[in-house]
This record gives C-alpha cells, structure tokens and sequence, in this order.
C-alpha cells in the first residue's frame, strides 16, 4: 500500500545501532515536474522513514526537474526547464529543513535551452547544468557566503552538437564525463565525452570513446578512488566499465577494461549507484521493474552479480524505477519510480542487500531526489 506522511517506525535490524552513523535528521528533497512542485521530507536516522513537512511540497519553477544540496547543507539549487523558463531556483535550507527561495532566478538562457540535469563538483565551488535541447553545459561559480550562482566565462560549452544524456565528475572534480546519445559518423549508438576541468572550464580531452554495446548510454557513476567509470547502456542492456587515466595514457582517458560490456540479465538498465566505499553497485532496470546489485571486484572493477541458487540478487520495484540515492549514513536507499501511480520507495542496507520497507505516494511522478548532508 502506497503511504505518504507516513510515522510508523519500521526497524532494519543491525542497522539502526551501528557505531559512527549520525543520528540527526536528514531532510529528503525530490522534484515534482508535471505539477512544477518540491516535496520535503524529513527522514527519520533509525527508521528511514520519511514523514512530509506540514505546508508542503512547494510550488517552484516550471517544470522543475533535478534538484542538488550544496556540500555546506546550506543551498539547494532546482533546475526548471518547462515552458521556456530555463532557469535555476536557489533555496536557503533553515535547520528544520524548511526553505527560503533567494531570487531572482538564475538564467541559462538564451545559449541553454532545456537545463535538465544538476551537477555539482565536491568542493562546492561550481554548479553544472546540462542542457539537453542546446547540446551544452553551462558552468556556474557558487558563492560560499549567499549560494549565489555566476556564470563563468565561455560557458556554456558544447558537447558537439549531440544530445546529452547524463554526466558526471571524478571526486577529484578534475574530469567530467558526459555521455551522448547516438547520431555522430558512423555506426556508433553513443558516446562518453571527456572533459578535464580547470576553475570550472571545461577542455575537450579527446574524440568520443564509444563502448562496444552502448546503446543510449543514460547512467554513469564513477568510483569513489576515481578509477573506474561505469555505464549502463539502456537499450543493449549491458554495463560498460572504463578505467580512468590508465598507464601510459594522458590524465583522464579512457579505456575499456577487458571483459567489458557486461551482459545485464534484466532489461533497460538506466540508472548506477555505487555504495560509498565502492563495494557494491546496484542498477535501476525500468524494463524489468527492478534494481540488480553487484559486487565489484578490487582488483579489476568488474561488477559481480551476487546470486541466489537460482538467478542474480534483484529487488522488485515499483513501476519504471529511474534514479537512486542513499541515504548519507548508508543505511537507506530511495528509488524514485516514474510509471502510473509511482513514488518514492524505501530500502534498509546491508552488505549490498536490499530489504523492502515501504513505498511513498508523492502525488506526482519524481524525476529527482537530494538529501541534506
């Protein structure tokens, strides 16, 4: 049954007293773009479980579709593509988890068009928006003081006329990679571009490297130690692993390692999720309404289905799950479900193991989630 605000405590057994793991609050913020809203929720450290604050979701930008917290926990930024808006929303977060929108609204127009997707690096310094009909990404400085974003000079930067699908940056926030949909000379179906990163400048590494079965390439996660870039490839159904900047080759390449493509067993994978020490890799397959989970080998990067007598560990989902987060403590992970009636569901962690605790009727489909620091 679909709950929302909901304040039954469910327990993850071993989980809830683990020694180090922070017993705050976090707060859950996930957009809304059919009704332009953000839902908030707080999350409860022992339970997971999310209970809506009162006066909520809010009513922000058109369409507002990718949301992103500044490392500080102190902004939080809202991409809004809709109706030839194509702009950014920044919110102060108040300690209650509240927000305060601080206007005006951050263009990216006329240069971008359609800001699809938020990125930012690990310092907090700058703020990337893909936008998906203008084939670019605009590069916007942060100030640390007021979260006031200013576009830097030459943004925004062209992926070469192809249309973006995802991106993502190195810890080191050194190299950015975006991967493309197809459309470029050749056979190709799509592509991984590389950027090395200068104060948020972005240079062009090296003609696109295209994956041997990559097929619309939508997710892309990089390993904690910034070694390996993995890649889900939604319609050939297959996982892509790189290493990054390997021997003999300039700092950021890429190069795919032996045994690469891996064969996904479920259909359309479309989003990665590494845990934070890299162990466990869990992938959202929309076809089979699913998420898969592997172990990644320490000494190759390869992912490793972990396996029952039967098939490869995999926890049902709600209808076409489209993104994951964990939650900051490791002990939860959200999916956000985008079929009819879908919302929000909830997984305890443990060891890579997924265990179902409920699911949460946000009132519209979510297209993404953040979760305060």
């Amino acid at each position: 049954m679909l709950q929302k605000a909901l304040v039954l405590v469910f327990v993850f057994a071993g989980i809830a007293g683990s020694i180090g793991c922070s017993t705050s609050s976090h707060f859950v913020y996930a957009t809304l773009p059919a009704s332009s809203e953000l839902a908030v929720y707080r999350e409860d450290p022992f339970s997971g479980t999310l209970t809506e604050l009162a006066g909520t979701p809010y009513t922000v930008g058109d369409g507002a579709h990718s949301v992103v917290i500044h490392p500080s926990g102190k902004f939080l930024y809202v991409a809004n593509p809709g109706q030839g808006e194509n702009d950014i929303s920044l919110f102060d977060i108040a300690s209650d988890g509240y927000l305060t929108e601080a206007p005006p609204r951050t263009t990216v127009a006329p240069l971008g068009v359609l800001p699809q997707l938020l990125l930012m690096d690990p310092s907090g310094n700058y703020l990337y928006v893909m936008n998906a009909t203008s084939d670019n990404i605009s590069v916007f400085s942060i100030d640390s003081k007021s979260g006031v974003l200013t576009e830097i000079v030459g943004s925004p930067f062209s992926v070469g006329g192809l249309t973006p699908l995802n991106m993502q940056l190195t810890p080191s926030g050194n190299f950015l990679y975006v991967s493309v949909a197809g459309g470029q000379v050749g056979t190709f179906n799509g592509s991984i571009l590389g950027f090395s990163v200068n104060a948020g400048v972005l240079q062009s590494l090296s003609p696109p490297l295209t994956s041997a079965d990559g097929v619309n390439p939508n997710g892309l996660v990089v390993d904690p130690s910034g070694s390996h870039l993995y890649v889900a490839n939604t319609q050939s159904n297959a996982i892509s692993i790189f290493d990054i900047s390997p021997p003999n080759m300039p700092p950021g390449s890429l190069k795919e390692v032996t045994g690469s493509p891996l064969a996904d067993i479920y259909n359309d994978p479309f989003f990665l999720l590494l845990d934070p020490k890299g162990q466990f890799l869990y992938v959202a397959n929309q076809g089979s309404n699913n998420v898969a989970v592997y172990s990644i080998s320490a000494t190759t990067g390869l992912p490793v289905a972990l396996t029952t007598s039967t098939s490869a560990f995999a926890f049902t989902t709600e209808s076409s799950p489209s993104f994951l987060v964990e939650d900051p403590n490791g002990r939860y992970l959200f999916v956000g479900n985008q079929g009819n009636g879908a919302g929000i569901q909830a997984f305890g962690v443990n060891s890579g193991n997924l265990n179902p605790l409920t699911t949460y009727n946000v009132g519209s489909t979510p297209s993404s989630i953040a979760i305060t620091p």
